[in-house]
């Protein structure tokens, strides 16, 4: 068990100005949690701050500007950080890019797009953790790291044009596999526990849900999580200790997911074609091989 969403404890966030940033310090701050907000967003980002701080003015919640694909940022907000809390008990590093990429083929002249995605999507949680980790080892209370990954870095669907997407977030899954393994390895971190969050499909800002909003007034769309949801399923992940924080949502249950991650792994072992899921002639193959799969895990 991970315990810290505990009160007096202090949780920052990336990506905090909306979506699923906003609603995990939405619930750090019910859990009496001090806040550090980190966004790029100059409107929201201040919305955020006062929202959160509305609910428990008794608690501190700072607001920090920054762009996470920036070491020199993050060198700056990590001084300011440690001067304004005793310590940090909670990092979540969520900030990421979605965009719909406006080349023709992801192949050619998109040198600049796959840099941005990447930049924000791998390299920040990199820069964040290079310059959180020491604040983090101060003292040898429990304390989390959780970096927001995807579904689409598990099983890497193609359409879209957006492997730049997928690609980031395969690299967040191996990233904080060898995270997870490093801290748990040496005596100096073994109090720092690493977390894979993997939302399924939410209502974010990647999908125009954008800024501090109230779910109650967001138009979500049919079949999608609230963003609270997802911050519901880290806070019972962190309590059973789970690294990989596999969410569903309205139209995927727990068995559909495992039996498409289970189809997208033994496309290695029984030498498939890659993503042989989508694949002319191995399509309906595919569809019924992984509904009879979830049917199985259903039942069991």
């Amino acid at each position: 068990m991970v315990e810290v969403l505990k009160g007096q404890k202090t949780a920052l966030i990336t990506g905090a100005a909306s979506g699923i940033g906003f609603a995990i310090a939405k619930l750090c701050r019910s859990r009496g949690m001090h806040l550090a907000l980190l966004d790029v967003d100059v409107e929201n980002l201040p919305k955020a701050r006062e929202a959160l701080e509305s609910e428990d003015p008794s608690l501190k919640t700072h607001a920090f500007l920054i762009d996470v694909g920036d070491k020199s940022e993050w060198e700056i907000v990590a001084e300011k950080v440690q001067s304004t809390f005793s310590t940090i008990d909670l990092v979540v590093l969520n900030a990421a890019k979605g965009k719909k990429p406006q080349y023709s083929s992801p192949w050619v002249d998109n040198i600049d797009y796959w840099k941005e995605i990447l930049e924000t999507n791998v390299f920040g949680p990199i820069n964040g953790i290079s310059a959180l980790l020491r604040l983090l080892k101060e003292d040898q209370s429990p304390k989390a790291i959780v970096i927001t990954g995807s579904k689409q870095g598990i099983t890497n669907p193609p359409g879209g044009g957006n492997p730049a997407y997928n690609s980031s977030k395969g690299a967040i899954k191996i990233l904080a596999e060898h995270l997870a393994h490093d801290l748990r390895s040496d005596p100096s971190t073994a109090h720092i526990s690493a977390h894979l969050l993997v939302p399924g499909w939410t209502w974010t800002g990647l999908m125009g849900n954008v800024g501090p909003t109230s779910e109650s007034e967001a138009k979500k769309m049919q079949g999608s999580w609230a963003p609270s949801q997802v911050a519901e399923e880290l806070e019972k992940g962190l309590q059973k200790g789970s690294f990989y924080i596999i969410c569903p949502d309205d139209e995927t249950d727990q068995a559909l997911d495992r039996a498409r991650m289970q189809w997208g792994c033994d496309d290695i072992l029984e030498d498939r074609p890659a993503l042989s899921r989508w694949e002319n002639g191995w399509k309906e193959k595919a569809e019924k091989g992984i509904q009879e799969d979830a049917g199985r895990r259903r039942e069991a």
